[in-house]
């Protein structure tokens, strides 16, 4: 994609929606190197306000573009494809004055190289301010309407056969922003107050001791507290994963998969134990350090493989183990609207292979009367229950402790929290004992 040296939000938006949609990139590394570009932080807001919404919405505005264009663009064009898509959203979704949305979407085509596209661009949405959005979207009306490609949308229907389209509209919707406050270095009343000097208004969670809800999302690099290392910012539920492991002092505990560090965090915060932080990308082990580092708290990192523990394993047995498993991340599209454009129909089947086999490396490192927390941010049962049911089936050491989270519900083997309950994103857990 050819762009001036001009930057603007609605081009950087583009960019990143490209990247993803086009060249399979991660929207956090695409929309990092576009903070980098653009200087004023309203922009930033902006860009990042667009490039989550057309990916939220894509497929929906897709529709949209076909049935309104006077004729289909070639391959090589999928990016004015998308630049009209992005002017779709802005005059559906957001509250702006349609002149600006459109004459402000059609001035990127200059900054492409595609002058050519200025009348196609601005003649489609000209026709979308008049005639509003098509209601009749065919047959896979359903994935069309909430975005999702056809495998990933029968998926969910079929695991969630009463609860899909509650799921999927809570996966379009804008998530939280929640802290979990550093029990060592402050209280939720105390950072409140906090707060609230600050004119950043935040409330308690129910149910969530350690959680505060702000209000409005704000940098946490620009909250008071964060430098001082007197909060993480964390879902609501993945703030429950750390007290399923029922810590005490003294204990061995590994977490497994501890990138980017926020529940290792936890272990630490709220009980004085060794903990042994691993995980196999190195670079995303600096992060844990530079978690660790500002919250106060220190533990053993290894940047190792948690499927192969003969490479790092020093043969002391763990009391606690975390298992955060490499998952599908269907659980939080509502953060990452990319993933569903950047996961493959064969990925939970590869995954949870992935996951029987981590489970089955790591189950001999744990003591007899330990408990192993297996726990995904997936919704996908191929990824959760049905591992978990395979793991028992072959391991005649392990008993499956029941769990009473505060939302979601008690599954055969498990716990299944679905995005939007408790306004928490989706989350599975399983608590595994050994005999």
């Amino acid at each position: 994609m050819q762009v001036s040296n001009l930057v603007d939000p609605r081009q950087e938006a583009l960019r990143a929606v490209v990247g993803v949609i086009k060249n399979g990139r991660s929207l956090d590394v695409l929309l990092g190197a576009a903070d980098a570009r653009l200087t004023d932080e309203r922009d930033r807001r902006f860009c990042r306000a667009l490039a989550f919404g057309v990916l939220r919405h894509h497929r929906w505005l897709q529709a949209q573009a076909g049935a309104l264009l006077e004729r289909p663009l070639r391959n090589r064009d999928q990016d004015i494809s998308l630049l009209i898509e992005l002017g779709i959203y802005q005059l559906a979704y957001l509250s702006m004055p349609p002149h600006a949305a459109v004459g402000e979407t059609v001035a990127v085509t200059r900054h492409l190289g595609k002058r050519w596209a200025a009348r196609v661009v601005n003649a489609t949405l000209r026709r979308f301010q008049r005639e509003g959005a098509v209601s009749e979207l065919g047959a896979e009306s359903p994935a069309i309407e909430y975005s999702l490609p056809d495998w990933l949308y029968a998926q969910i229907q079929s695991d969630w056969p009463d609860d899909w389209a509650a799921v999927l509209a809570a996966q379009n919707a804008r998530a939280p922003m929640l802290l979990r406050v550093n029990a060592k270095r402050s209280t939720p009343e105390a950072l409140q107050v906090r707060l609230a000097d600050g004119d950043i208004t935040a409330e308690q969670v129910a149910d969530l001791p350690a959680a505060l809800a702000l209000k409005t999302p704000v940098a946490p690099a620009n909250l008071p507290g964060f430098v001082e290392g007197h909060f993480s910012v964390q879902d609501g539920a993945a703030q429950l994963a750390t007290p399923l492991l029922a810590l005490e002092p003294g204990q061995r505990v590994l977490d497994a998969c501890a990138a980017p560090g926020g529940k290792a965090a936890h272990c630490l915060e709220l009980a004085d134990v060794d903990l042994v932080a691993l995980d196999s990308d190195s670079s995303r082990l600096a992060r844990v350090d530079e978690t660790l580092t500002r919250l106060g708290l220190s533990a053993q990192l290894i940047s190792a493989d948690a499927g192969a523990p003969k490479a790092w394993w020093d043969g002391k047995s763990f009391d606690r183990i975390l298992l955060d498993a490499p998952c599908s991340g269907t659980g939080v599209i509502r953060r990452h609207p990319d993933i569903k454009w950047l996961r493959r129909p064969t990925d939970p089947e590869q995954l949870a292979a992935g996951q029987r086999h981590l489970l089955d490396q790591l189950w001999p490192l744990l003591a007899s009367g330990g408990r192993l927390i297996y726990g995904t941010c997936s919704i996908l049962k191929q990824e959760n229950e049905a591992v978990i049911a395979d793991f028992v089936q072959h391991h005649d050491d392990v008993a499956i402790e029941p769990l009473a989270l505060p939302f979601g519900r008690a599954l055969r083997f498990g716990w299944q929290i679905l995005p939007g309950e408790g306004n928490c994103d989706g989350f599975y857990y399983a608590c595994l004992c050994k005999d």
